[in-house]
């Protein structure tokens, strides 16, 4: 495929794709890449280059003969007769029934190359071809969850969209218990600064005097402060961590609503056209059943009756045969618009992930942060208390105690005779 040209169906903003090619309807594009995925690399005439959809471009070359690869030299030759193995525009292995003037007729890829888990085509896993990932060495949402799985149960059947949905929602719940602790927090530093207060103003031990009262005092005192700086403390996690907490949960809900819907429709359209594709199918082997039989009927018995019933069921073979065609392509325009969404939403779960928790580790250092600094205002209501309590002097209030209190300095003698 590589330096065929192709010429854009639709214009493309290129904003799906990290790396995404630009264009305008009708413009010129050599391909230079076609990986498996549905996305392609290419260039336009003015040198730009990038990837697009393939679903937007149409080849202006036929599709090429097969090559045969290691292991299918003889494959042409265990096909029916007048089939030819023919390789699409999109890598995909078709094959062509030479009777019907050219015209496709049924999708042997499903029974040759690959293979359908809950209407989502894959690789055959015996002749699956290496596929280079979106983001090599990023573990990316966008290269690991294309398959279903069973739930721990073994029950039902998950899509790897759901995996992600979940976690999503895990972390919201997460966020959601984060910002309850917060609050939490906060009615204790609130509780406490009342007590604090309250202790404050407690009247015990108020007949102190000296030195040592005066230091009892001012521990009084520093508990008012230090009910003060709780407070702040409190007001400070309520404005800065809770409620940023809260606002941006809003907001991430919001985009998951928009995720959830899209992917899940756009699932159902494929599963509805994987439906058409397999009726399709089968009423196309019952035409040729048909056409086979009326053919083994004139060989026994030659009659124009019969060779009219044979072109009446070779026709009705060649429109069955045009009709899986037509359903097949539908498939995989839907399959192809789910391919792009899930890719470009998976992306964008991705970058929500990252902002859910760089967001939440911003404001639980800034939780850290406020805590240090209540830590050191504690300290330095605390320090004048620590300074006081070094200077206190018995001695010293004794002298001043005296010195207020004295009622006189003349000690008594012994009476004369």
């Amino acid at each position: 495929m590589s330096g065929t040209r192709c010429q854009a169906l639709y214009p493309f903003s290129g904003e799906r794709h990290r790396q995404g090619l630009r264009f305008a309807a009708g413009e010129l594009i050599t391909v230079l890449q076609v990986p498996d995925g549905g996305w392609w690399e290419g260039q336009k005439e003015d040198g730009l280059r990038g990837w697009f959809p393939a679903s937007y471009v149409q080849l202006l070359e036929k599709p090429r003969k097969a090559t045969p690869q290691p292991g299918e030299d003889t494959l042409n030759g265990h096909l029916p007769p007048g089939w030819q193995s023919y390789m699409s525009p999109q890598g995909r292995r078709y094959y062509v029934n030479t009777f019907t003037n050219g015209k496709w007729g049924w999708l042997a890829s499903k029974c040759f190359t690959t293979c359908s888990i809950n209407c989502v085509t894959f690789p055959h896993p015996d002749v699956m071809p290496e596929q280079q990932l979106l983001k090599p060495s990023e573990w990316s949402y966008c290269d690991y969850f294309w398959a279903d799985k069973k739930d721990s149960q073994g029950n039902n059947t998950v899509s790897g969209f759901e995996i992600l949905l979940q976690k999503q929602l895990k972390g919201k719940q997460m966020q959601k218990e984060m910002a309850e602790f917060v609050r939490e927090r906060i009615k204790i530093e609130e509780e406490y600064a009342k007590n604090l207060s309250k202790l404050s103003q407690n009247s015990l031990a108020a007949q102190e005097e000296g030195t040592l009262g005066e230091a009892w005092a001012q521990l009084k005192k520093s508990l008012a402060d230090e009910a003060e700086v709780h407070l702040k403390f409190s007001s400070k996690l309520q404005s800065e961590v809770e409620k940023p907490l809260l606002n941006f949960r809003e907001n991430f809900k919001k985009d998951m609503k928009k995720c959830d819907h899209h992917i899940a429709d756009l699932r159902k359209h494929l599963a509805s056209r994987y439906t058409a594709v397999e009726k399709a199918r089968k009423a196309l082997t019952e035409r040729q059943k048909d056409l086979e039989m009326k053919t083994q009927q004139l060989e026994v018995k030659l009659s124009n009756k019969t060779e009219e019933e044979i072109k009446k069921a070779r026709r009705k073979s060649t429109q069955a045969g045009d009709d899986l065609m037509r359903c097949v392509d539908l498939y995989n325009q839907a399959q192809s618009k789910w391919f792009e969404e899930m890719v470009t939403t998976t992306l964008e779960l991705e970058r929500l992930e990252v902002e859910r928790v760089e967001m939440i580790r911003q404001h639980l250092c800034q939780y850290t942060q406020l805590r240090h600094e209540t830590d050191m205002f504690n300290q330095s209501t605390v320090e004048l208390v620590d300074q006081l309590l070094r200077k206190v002097d018995p001695a010293k209030d004794r002298e001043l105690w005296v010195k207020e209190h004295k009622t006189g300095d003349i000690r008594p003698v012994d009476m004369e005779i």
